[in-house]
């Protein structure tokens, strides 16, 4: 049977910042706090039944509020991922939003979702946040209002879903932006490079150097997107560096186009498996999007590390993030899929994080 419990996790802006966690009789448990709805820890079990944390994050309040520009953890809005020339226009009416990376608006602005305390109700096992985005904050229309909804049942699934409805025709483009390493949060590149992943996509949009999209797809056959069958993460990043960017500095952070039967339905997105201990993640989402980043932006072996919890040092990648979404830039593309959400409609986002751990059958590894 599942437990759920609180505890305080300090303050911020002299708010109460709150801490729910849920165990499971295997040991798989999951603490989220109110600071950005932020997942803080996710514990699962090996197929010996050893049980590690795989998300990075801080041990207190002051590491999210101080140390969080990775945004380990937290939930990603009102814009999740980019928007090209931090503006757009919504019926001929032209917006503009923080510039926070480069020329360009990421995930969210300044002060994101990420960024602010969110109210907490308990409703049976699930831990509901919400938060009121007012018209004009951080450059986007309407009021917003926000919910976060966490759920943790016996099968060792965490769900999550985000409902938000508007006073006025706005961008939502919400996300949960964890950094999973499945060897242990503490486990770095290493260990990351030995994991075998799958998504379920057949293109990817394509970017600028900016990373902002062109409007344009690239079918992933014969390049090192293509992660439609079970391949080790390394191998594919040693490929992307090769034929893209500098391993040291960058590989992944793509928009991968989920293939969708039904986008009312949930779909397969990614299975993510580290051999070693047998645990895996299967992510399953009914949006059309999804964000492959491989923590490129946290320290290089030439800088400090970012401190994390217990004292671990996290290094660039030393983990890897799933964010589901709508395609970036969104609002500037017709051909994409819409981030516009209307009055009177419910944007509704549901990913479900499956955990678990197998030592056999394990997929066929290929080669890139």
């Amino acid at each position: 049977m599942v437990q759920l419990y609180e505890e305080a996790f300090g303050t911020y802006k002299n708010e109460k910042v709150r801490k729910f966690f849920w165990t499971t009789q295997s040991g798989f448990s999951v603490s989220v706090i109110s600071y950005g709805a932020i997942i803080q820890s996710i514990k699962v079990p090996d197929e010996q039944g050893v049980t590690t944390d795989v998300v990075l994050g801080f041990d207190d309040i002051e590491g999210y509020v101080n140390r969080n520009a990775p945004y380990l953890g937290a939930t990603i809005g009102r814009c999740a991922n980019r928007i090209g020339g931090a503006s757009f226009q919504i019926d001929g009416v032209t917006y503009s939003v923080a510039k926070n990376i480069g020329q360009d608006h990421l995930h969210g602005g300044l002060v994101g979702f990420d960024k602010v305390n969110w109210n907490t109700t308990v409703n049976g096992s699930k831990v509901i946040f919400s938060y009121l985005s007012k018209d004009g904050e951080e450059g986007y229309p309407g009021d917003l209002v926000t919910n976060v909804i966490y759920e943790v049942k016996d099968d060792d699934v965490l769900y999550v879903e985000f409902l938000a409805t508007t006073t006025k025709k706005t961008v939502v483009n919400l996300t949960n932006h964890s950094y999973f390493n499945l060897a242990g949060h503490d486990a770095g590149p290493d260990e990351l490079f030995n994991h075998v992943i799958n998504i379920n996509a057949d293109k990817i949009t394509e970017t600028t150097s900016e990373s902002i999209p062109t409007g344009r797809f690239i079918e992933v056959g014969g390049t090192s997107y293509d992660l439609r069958v079970p391949t080790k993460l390394g191998d594919a990043m040693n490929k992307a560096s090769n034929t893209i960017y500098d391993i040291r500095y960058t590989t992944y952070d793509d928009n991968f186009c989920v293939t969708v039967n039904d986008e009312k339905s949930m779909t397969f997105i990614s299975r993510v498996v580290h051999p070693e201990s047998g645990r895996y993640l299967e992510v399953y989402s009914n949006q059309p999007g999804v964000q492959l980043y491989t923590s490129n932006g946290l320290p290089s072996p030439n800088e400090a590390a970012l401190e994390g919890k217990a004292g671990a040092g996290y290094r660039r990648h030393g983990a890897f993030c799933l964010e589901t979404q709508v395609y970036p830039d969104a609002v500037n593309h017709d051909n994409f899929p819409s981030a516009i959400l209307v009055p009177g409609d419910i944007y509704r986002h549901k990913v479900n994080y499956h955990f678990g751990a197998v030592k056999t059958n394990l997929p066929k590894v290929v080669g890139v």
